[in-house]
C-alpha cells in the first residue's frame, strides 16, 4: 500500500531529502510539515496509539480526522513501529539510519535507551542531521513535561496576556510550539547547509521555553534593561498610543498607530484635530502616559460608527485600523487579498480530500507542493525512503 513515496510534482527545494519523523503533538510535526510542504520525503513513524493529537477531539473533519491531527501532518505517510518489540524497533532503527534528518521530541533519555539518539545512529551515519525538540532543555529540565500552557505560564508569556485586572491568560492557540517548531526548521537547514561544506551531521537541539524568551523580544529586553517585569496590558502596547482596541458602536477595532502623523491623520478623520497639538498627545511619549485619558476621547468620537465603516476610512488614510474578526472572516479576508490562504489536497490512491490552511512561505521558482492529506494511522506500512542517503554529503570544494 503506497510503498514508494509519493510523486512530487514539480520538485521541491528539498526534492531528495529524507526525513525520519519521530515527533508527535505540534512543535515536531509542524516542523517537519514544514520541510515536507518544499518537497522533503516524510515518513511518520508512530506507536500503535499513534501520535496523540489523533485522539484530541472533537473537531474533526468531514472524513472524521480530527483536526488538530490533520493541521500539522500533511504530505506525510505513516508507519507503525512498536518499539518495544525487536521487530519494531529494527523497522524503526532501518528508517532512521535511511534518513537524512531525523526529527524527534521525547523526553530526554527515551530515545537512548532505544538506540535511537544521536549518538548511537551517528556511528552508522556519520552526516546525519539529527534534530531533539524539548520542553526545558536537556540538563536541568529534562525531567520537566513540555506542555504548550505549562511554557507559557512558567515562560512569562501569560505574565502579560490578559487584563491588568484578570488573571493571567494563555494564548489563544499553542503558539510556543508553532514557534519552537519554526526553529526547528530554521536549525535544520542551518545544519544542512553546514553538511554542505564539511560533509559532517551535527545534533539540533531547540526547546519550548528557550523559544518562548526568544520570542519575547521587547518585553524580555525591557525586563533585561530595567529590572521591571512588564505588567499586562490587555491588548494595549507599553510603548506606543495608541496601539490597542478601541470600541466603536458594533464591537472593538484595532488601532495601531505607530507614527505622530498618523496620529495626526486620525485625529482629523474623527473629527478632533486638536488633539494632536494638545500637549498631553502631541508626541508619542506623552500619548503613552496619558492613554488612557486619550482612549476616552477617541472612542468617544469611534463610537458613532461601526467597526467596519471606521477600518474602511481611516485605512484610506493611511491610518492602521482594522475590525476583530473571527478566524472565518480572517480566512475570507486574506482570500480577498489574492493570498490563497486554503488549500485542497486529493490522496491520489483514495480520493480522500482534505482542506487545509497554506504554507504561508511563498517561493517564486520553487513553491511549496500538497502531495498527500494527513494520513492514517500507518496507511503506508511499506513506506521506505527511495535509496539509502549517504553517510554525509560532499564537502564542497
Amino acid at each position: 500500500m503506497n510503498p514508494k513515496a509519493p510523486d512530487p510534482g514539480p520538485a521541491g527545494p528539498l526534492h531528495g531529502l529524507k526525513i525520519a519523523d519521530f515527533s508527535r503533538v505540534l512543535a515536531g510535526p509542524y516542523a517537519s510539515m514544514m520541510l515536507a510542504d518544499f518537497g522533503a520525503d516524510v515518513i511518520k513513524v508512530e506507536s500503535p496509539a499513534g501520535d496523540d493529537t489523533r485522539s484530541w477531539v472533537p473537531p474533526v473533519d468531514e472524513h472524521g480526522v480530527g483536526t488538530y491531527f490533520s493541521s500539522v501532518n500533511r504530505n506525510k505517510r505513516s508507519v507503525v513501529c512498536d518499539l518495544r518489540t525487536e521487530e519494531g524497533l529494527a523497522a524503526a532503527r532501518e528508517t532512521a539510519l535511511a534518513a537524512d534528518v531525523v526529527v524527534e521530541n521525547f523526553r530526554p533519555g527515551v530515545m537512548e535507551r532505544f538506540g535511537l539518539d544521536y549518538e548511537s545512529l551517528r556511528k552508522h551515519r556519520p552526516g546525519l542531521i539529527y534534530c531533539s525538540i524539548t520542553g526545558f532543555g536537556g540538563t536541568g529540565g529534562a525531567h520537566l513535561p513540555g506542555y504548550d500552557l505549562l511554557v507559557q505560564a512558567v515562560g512569562g508569556l501569560m505574565s502579560v496576556t490578559g487584563t491588568r485586572d484578570a488573571e493571567p491568560s494563555k494564548v489563544g492557540v499553542a503558539l510556543v510550539d508553532v514557534v519552537t517548531g519554526q526553529n526547528a526548521v530554521v536549525g535544520i537547514l542551518a545544519a544542512l547547509r553546514s553538511r554542505e561544506e564539511t560533509g559532517a551531521g551535527q545534533l539540533v537541539e531547540v526547546n519550548l521555553l528557550s523559544s518562548l524568551l526568544s520570542a519575547l523580544v521587547n518585553q524580555a529586553s525591557s525586563t533585561l534593561a530595567t529590572g521591571e517585569p512588564p505588567q499586562r496590558m490587555g491588548n494595549a502596547h507599553p510603548s506606543i498610543a495608541p496601539y490597542e482596541t478601541l470600541d466603536t458602536a458594533d464591537g472593538p477595532l484595532a488601532v495601531a498607530v505607530g507614527t505622530d502623523r498618523q496620529f495626526e491623520a486620525l485625529t482629523r478623520l474623527l473629527g478632533v484635530p486638536e488633539l494632536a497639538v494638545d500637549e498631553r498627545f502631541r508626541t508619542n511619549v506623552v500619548r503613552v502616559a496619558n492613554r488612557a485619558e486619550l482612549k476616552d476621547l477617541l472612542e468617544g468620537r469611534l463610537r458613532r460608527k461601526p467597526a467596519a465603516g471606521w477600518a474602511a476610512i481611516l485605512n484610506e488614510q493611511g491610518v492602521p485600523a482594522g475590525k476583530v474578526n473571527t478566524i472565518s472572516e480572517a480566512l475570507q479576508l486574506a482570500g480577498d487579498l489574492g493570498l490563497d490562504p486554503v488549500v485542497s489536497i486529493t490522496d491520489p490512491a483514495s480520493g480522500r480530500t482534505s482542506r487545509q490552511v497554506a504554507n504561508p512561505i511563498r517561493l517564486s521558482a520553487t513553491p511549496a507542493g500538497y502531495r498527500l492529506p494527513p494520513p492514517g494511522l500507518g496507511e503506508h506500512p511499506n513506506a521506505r525512503f527511495d535509496s539509502v542517503a549517504l553517510a554525509a554529503a560532499p564537502t564542497r570544494k
